[in-house]
């Protein structure tokens, strides 16, 4: 497999969209009668987006290249997309173009010594980069030692979807609110997966998760995207306990499609507390080689 089939996904996200649409949210009138179809039919979402009806067949049916702006925004909100949505629909778009055959540059599989740097001088909160396929490359101590769980499996470069969804004894024991991580790493995968359709890695993990995970496979046919931007994450450390964390997560100008995270909590709180805690067990352990010391196996 060497890439992501692209008529496929947009049409199965497409008809996903519209299917979980009533006419009564759509502001449409409701008639009387069973309707074969769940949610709108073609020839609704056609009229909201101001397209005839052959034109949106061709589009769901898996033929974006040469949408314009426009028509792509008016189908999005014909579908009630929300902000991820809207970004998968036109990444869709994008790579359906001429140009959908050019490559893009992949993303580094090692981070620069001096982000590693950087992650080091963060000392009073867990701080990583990760790439979109959600392999970790670099951590600080303390990064280290919150995601020792993750970290127990060998393989490097460790993957949070990977242990979400093939180590779930474990994952579940570790993240406090394990479904909704389940549904947002698939839904961050898929996103990925509009953006980048010719990633092997990416291709590859994914056939891995749908091939060894029934969650995985039901969660992936979703056909949800999510973004992961800031919020809050709740996790049970084997040695600290509960930890009420804030996250944010951004991406780093200097190298595309690395993104940093970082964990925090408020000044004064039982996690705070528990991140020192956290923080003087790290400095008694033997040292963990860095993540980006540490050469990739997919």
């Amino acid at each position: 497999m060497t890439g992501v089939d692209l008529r496929s996904e947009i049409r199965e996200f497409l008809s996903s969209r519209r299917a979980r649409i009533t006419p009564e949210q759509a502001g449409l009138p409701a008639y009387g009668g069973n309707r074969r179809v769940k949610g709108l039919r073609r020839e609704e979402v056609a009229m909201l987006a101001g397209v005839s009806v052959d034109y949106y067949v061709r589009m769901e049916r898996g033929s974006l290249a040469g949408a314009s702006e426009s028509v792509l925004d008016a189908l999005a909100s014909a579908l009630q997309l929300d902000e991820a949505e809207r970004d998968h629909l036109f990444a869709l778009a994008r790579e359906s173009g001429t140009g959908s055959r050019r490559r893009k540059k992949a993303a580094p599989a090692n981070v620069r010594p001096v982000l590693q740097q950087v992650l080091d001088a963060i000392t009073d909160a867990p701080a990583w980069i990760r790439n979109g396929r959600h392999d970790i490359l670099a951590m600080n101590q303390l990064a280290r030692a919150l995601y020792s769980p993750v970290l127990a499996d060998p393989r490097r470069p460790a993957n949070t979807t990977r242990f979400v969804y093939l180590h779930p004894e474990a994952a579940e024991r570790f993240f406090v609110d394990y479904d909704q991580i389940a549904r947002d790493a698939a839904a961050m995968l898929r996103l990925e997966a509009g953006r980048n359709p010719h990633d092997k890695a990416l291709i590859e993990l994914v056939g891995e998760l749908s091939t060894r995970s029934e969650l995985f496979r039901q969660r992936w046919a979703s056909q949800d995207v999510r973004f992961h931007r800031s919020g809050r994450k709740r996790l049970h450390h084997p040695v600290v306990g509960q930890l009420d964390l804030d996250f944010e997560a951004m991406e780093l100008p200097s190298e595309p499609g690395l993104q940093l995270n970082i964990y925090t909590a408020a000044a004064g709180t039982p996690t705070a507390d528990a991140l020192k805690l956290l923080a003087s067990w790290a400095a008694s352990q033997d040292p963990l080689p860095t993540e980006s010391a540490a050469a990739p196996t997919n």
